[in-house]
């Protein structure tokens, strides 16, 4: 009998402890929720962090095509590409640059020139929207008008075959020679048919015409490195080409990025509202949107 009474008690003792412990327990974890701050319901969600921006590196001349694409760079700031402009004084580092993937796009170059070097080099790359003309002009620090370029006079052009041969067309159309064609781009001086003034044609690199303008009595000159010397094309020019030039600046890439979003939006926003008034209201018809 007193076994089973002690039994009894035992197994009581048991069921009290346990009953505190669970008691404990529920209390504690009452006391945790009664204390946790509330959750605030006018807290923002969370989000996750924006996308890094998109840099492109651009290579460009520096006047007008560096100017065009900081005017248009913050419209691309806003949708998340930033752009890194790279700066060059010479037409064959940004091509051969971008076919080496150390450039995304370059912004310099008219067609016929960009089909030339990519025959010369070998290389592959696409015009991907045209972004404005720049009138091609004949300068001089020695006469005012055509008409008093005396026989024999000294007269520079580029020596690279499209703008050579664009300045010879130009010549040709305002009477100072024949061409056997001209509409030929690539014309050169052997194509030349009457030369009555005998002009003496010398063929220079086109970034440096601006500074022989004391050395010779006529220079024809490509609006970027006229504008980079202070000229004023529509003003200084003794005469240029029409608005209907075909030679259009391109925005130029690679066959595997020029489809990219990036490139894409680079090209909406250099042929946007905003780039237009920029060209029109800076360069006052010195350079003319071509969109």
């Amino acid at each position: 009998m007193k076994k089973v009474m002690l039994t009894l008690f035992s197994l009581t003792l048991v069921l009290v402890l346990a009953a505190c412990g669970n008691n404990n327990a529920n209390n504690a974890a009452n006391s945790a929720a009664t204390n946790a701050p509330a959750a605030d319901a006018s807290a923002e969600p969370t989000t996750e962090p924006s996308a890094e921006p998109v840099t492109l590196v651009i290579g460009a001349s520096p006047k007008p095509h560096a100017e065009i694409l900081k005017a248009i760079a913050p419209l691309l700031e806003k949708q998340g590409i930033k752009l890194e402009i790279k700066e060059f004084t010479d037409y064959i580092l940004p091509n051969t640059q971008l076919a080496e993937k150390a450039l995304d796009a370059n912004f310099f170059q008219h067609k016929p020139y960009l089909d030339d070097q990519n025959k010369k080099n070998g290389t592959e790359l696409v015009p991907v929207v045209a972004v404005h003309v720049e009138p091609f002009g004949a300068y001089s620090k020695k006469i005012k008008s055509i008409d008093e370029l005396a026989d024999g006079a000294k007269v520079a052009i580029p020596n690279d075959p499209t703008n050579g041969g664009r300045a010879l067309i130009l010549l040709a159309k305002n009477g100072l020679i024949k061409l056997k064609d001209d509409t030929n781009i690539t014309s050169t001086t052997a194509d030349i048919t009457e030369n009555k003034k005998n002009l003496k044609i010398v063929e220079l690199e086109a970034a440096m015409l601006p500074r022989q303008l004391d050395e010779v009595d006529l220079a024809l000159i490509n609006t970027n490195y006229a504008l980079e010397a202070g000229l004023v094309p529509t003003k200084d020019a003794l005469f240029i080409e029409g608005g209907d030039s075909p030679y259009a600046n391109l925005l130029v890439a690679r066959p595997d990025n020029k489809d990219s979003d990036a490139i894409q939006k680079l090209a909406a926003a250099l042929t946007s509202p905003e780039a237009k008034a920029f060209i029109e209201k800076e360069y006052q018809g010195s350079i003319i949107p071509a969109f």
